[in-house]
C-alpha cells in the first residue's frame, strides 16, 4: 500500500484561554464543551463552528488516520486563529500558546504528526522571533499564514523578513486563505468558502509572483491550499493580462507567471476528478500533494481517495500520495514510520 501524507490538516487545544478576558477585548474564539466530545467554537457571544474531538485529539486522529490509510499528517492551526488583528503582543502569546499545543501532540507521536507553526504576522519583528522558535525549538518543518495580514498583501516589503527566514531556516511554508475579500457582500450561501476561498488563495499567487517574492527569494518552498484556488483554472487569462497589459501587470516582476508553475505547490483539494487532472497537468505531477482539510466538511471526507482513484500509475501516486509532501517538507525519512 502506497503511504500517504496529508499536508493539510488543522488542530485545536482541547483547552483555549478566553483570550478576550484576559486582553480586556472581544474577537478571540473560546470553547464551549457543551457536550462529550464536542465543543462550540465561540468569539464572544457568537457561534462559529462545532467541533468534535477529531479537532484536538491526537489519539483520535490516528484512529481516523489509521482507517483512512493515512501514515503521516501535518499539523497547522485552524486560520481564524491567526489573529493577525490582535495587539502585537497579545498575537504574540496566542502564536506561542497555539504553537506549543501543537508541538506537545507531535512529540506524543512524533512518527505521525509534524508541526506547522503560526506567527503574529501583525509584527514582522515578532513573527520572526517566533518562526525562529517553531524551526529551532520546537523542531516544526515551517509556517502556516494567511493568504494576507490585515488585507496586505504578501508582497509587501515589510514581510521580505519572514521570506528570508525561511530560506536560511531551509522552511516550509503553507499559505491557506483567511479573512475573504467581499465576505460582506457575500454572506448567504457559504459564499465566503464556496467563492471567496478560491479568489483569496490566487490574491496571495498573484501578489508573490506580480511582487517578485520569488524572484528575491528562489529557494522559497511554498505550498497553497485548495488545489491553488482558482490560480490554476485562471493562468490563461492571468498569463494574457501580463502580455496584454504589462503596464498594469508587470510593474514589479517582469517574468511570466506561468513560469512559476513547477516551482510553487498545491495541496490536492478539488474535490473534483477532472480539475485534479488539470491542476497536475498544470502544476507538475511533483509539485501537488495530498491535502483533505481533515476534519471539516468542506473538506475530503476520505483522505486519499480521489488521488487513489485515478487512472494513473503508481509512481504517480506516490508522488502526489508521499514524495512531494516530502520534498515540500524538507525531509528525506520519518524515524520510526510504520
Amino acid at each position: 500500500m502506497i503511504r500517504k501524507i496529508d499536508i493539510h490538516t488543522h488542530i485545536i487545544p482541547e483547552h483555549l484561554p478566553k483570550w478576550s478576558d484576559k486582553f480586556g477585548y472581544g474577537g478571540f474564539i473560546h470553547l464551549e464543551h457543551h457536550k462529550p466530545c464536542c465543543a462550540r467554537m465561540m468569539s464572544g457571544n457568537t457561534f462559529f463552528r462545532e467541533i468534535e474531538h477529531n479537532c484536538w485529539s491526537g489519539e483520535q486522529r490516528i484512529k481516523e488516520c489509521n482507517t483512512h490509510h493515512i501514515n503521516v499528517q501535518v499539523l497547522s492551526t485552524i486560520p481564524v486563529l491567526f489573529n493577525y488583528w490582535a495587539k502585537p503582543d497579545d498575537g504574540l502569546e496566542t502564536s506561542r500558546f497555539l504553537n506549543d499545543h501543537i508541538a506537545q501532540v507531535v512529540a506524543a507521536h512524533p512518527s505521525r504528526f509534524i508541526g506547522l507553526g503560526t506567527i503574529p504576522l501583525q509584527s514582522v519583528s515578532y513573527a520572526v522571533k517566533e518562526f525562529e522558535r517553531c524551526i529551532k525549538e520546537l523542531g516544526f518543518a515551517g509556517i502556516q499564514i494567511g493568504s494576507n495580514v490585515n488585507q496586505e498583501n504578501l508582497n509587501e516589503k515589510k514581510f521580505d523578513a519572514i521570506w528570508e527566514t525561511a530560506e536560511s531556516l531551509d522552511a516550509c511554508v503553507f499559505v491557506h486563505p483567511w479573512e475573504m475579500m467581499g465576505r460582506e457582500q457575500t454572506q448567504r450561501y457559504w459564499l465566503p468558502w464556496l467563492v471567496g476561498m478560491p479568489a483569496e488563495t490566487t490574491r496571495a499567487i498573484c501578489s508573490m509572483i506580480f511582487g517578485g517574492v520569488f524572484e528575491r527569494f528562489p529557494k522559497l518552498r511554498v505550498a497553497f491550499a485548495h488545489g491553488g484556488g482558482s490560480f490554476p483554472f485562471t493562468i490563461g487569462r492571468i498569463e494574457h493580462g501580463f502580455n496584454e497589459r504589462p503596464d498594469l501587470v508587470a510593474i514589479d516582476n517582469a517574468i511570466n507567471p506561468r513560469n512559476y508553475l513547477g516551482k510553487i505547490f498545491f495541496d490536492s483539494l478539488v474535490h473534483d476528478a477532472g480539475a485534479l487532472q488539470y491542476l497536475v497537468d498544470v502544476a507538475g505531477e511533483d509539485f501537488v500533494c495530498l491535502g483533505t482539510d481533515y476534519p471539516f466538511p468542506l473538506g475530503e471526507l476520505q483522505p486519499g481517495k480521489l488521488i487513489e482513484s485515478m487512472s494513473w500509475t503508481d509512481t504517480i501516486k506516490e508522488k502526489l500520495l508521499w514524495y512531494n509532501a516530502m520534498n515540500w517538507l524538507g525531509k528525506t525519512s520519518i524515524p520510526n514510520l510504520h
